[in-house]
């Protein structure tokens, strides 16, 4: 069963160890970048996604300002987890913790637009494909896919 997490002091190190694979890698910041993100940007929450007491995942979530709306920044699944369905579990688990704690919103996300494997599995779970946008950070430039999801 797919259960939740606030990161904090007592959880950090186990995030900073969670991995994408290899080839998955330009498709998600780290999680240390997420974690100072949350640490200075107003109303980020970073959660561990667990599986039987053992952290596999990690979420980003936010109140973006420029959306004005809820937003889903950072989603990924350790690679050890991967293939396992564990994705697709705690997606609807945190559609539902997410309906919960802030009532029926519309919810945002993004995916680099070669990221098929998270599109579709956003697309699976209702988010529709908005706009396609591009940003440059860290001397690079990225292009993503916008999908939300009208709770």
């Amino acid at each position: 069963m797919i259960e939740f997490k606030p990161i904090d002091r007592t959880n950090y190190n186990e995030c900073l160890e969670l991995k994408v694979a290899e080839e998955q890698k330009n498709f998600v910041a780290p999680n240390i970048d997420s974690l100072v993100q949350a640490a200075y940007e107003p109303d980020f929450y970073p959660i561990g996604i667990y599986e039987g007491g053992k952290m596999v995942g990690f979420i980003l979530y936010d109140f973006d300002y420029e959306l004005n709306g809820w937003s889903m920044s950072r989603f990924m699944v350790d690679e050890k987890y991967q293939n396992k369905g564990i994705g697709n579990a705690a997606l609807k688990a945190f559609v539902d913790f997410f309906t919960c704690k802030h009532g029926r919103l519309p919810l945002y996300t993004s995916a680099e637009v070669d990221n098929t494997v998270a599109i579709t599995l956003y697309e699976k779970y209702g988010f529709e494909r908005q706009e396609v946008f591009g940003y440059e950070s860290g001397g690079r430039t990225y292009r993503e896919i916008r999908l939300k999801l009208q709770l």
